[in-house]
């Protein structure tokens, strides 16, 4: 499945899953920090251009998804959130929702996100078969 048209994302500063998934299949890509554990900045904090690394890569993943759910830790979303905005709009703007949620097997992010989309595409006058 090159794109599909919805998709949860659980993000948060170490690990992104992202759940492409269309009525039949579902598929799972895995990005992860790159992190340098002897780098430090001057100001003390660690890995902040790790962190835009990890942002960037997770933003090329969501590229050609119509639709994404985000969730996990809220700062995990929260920043996901702020620099997709800021430096990837065409990305944020697929960004259609976000709700904090602790971590979760594939089968109950899939679980929810196809409750939600359910919803979302009800709302939005929009049907799609039902799996």
């Amino acid at each position: 499945m090159s794109t599909s048209f919805h998709a949860v994302l659980w993000i948060d500063h170490q690990t992104a899953r992202i759940l492409q998934f269309d009525v039949e299949h579902v598929q799972v890509d895995t990005v992860r920090t790159h992190h340098h554990p002897h780098h430090t900045h001057s100001d003390g904090k660690q890995g902040n251009q790790d962190s835009q690394t990890f942002y960037r890569e997770v933003c090329d993943s969501l590229e050609g998804i119509g639709e994404v759910l985000v969730v996990g830790p809220q700062t995990g979303i929260s920043d996901f959130k702020n620099f997709a905005d800021r430096h990837r709009p065409q990305v944020a703007e697929h960004l259609v929702a976000f709700e904090r949620m602790a971590a979760a097997s594939e089968g109950q992010l899939i679980a929810k996100a196809r409750e939600f989309f359910v919803r979302y595409d009800q709302m939005a006058g929009v049907t799609l078969p039902r799996a």
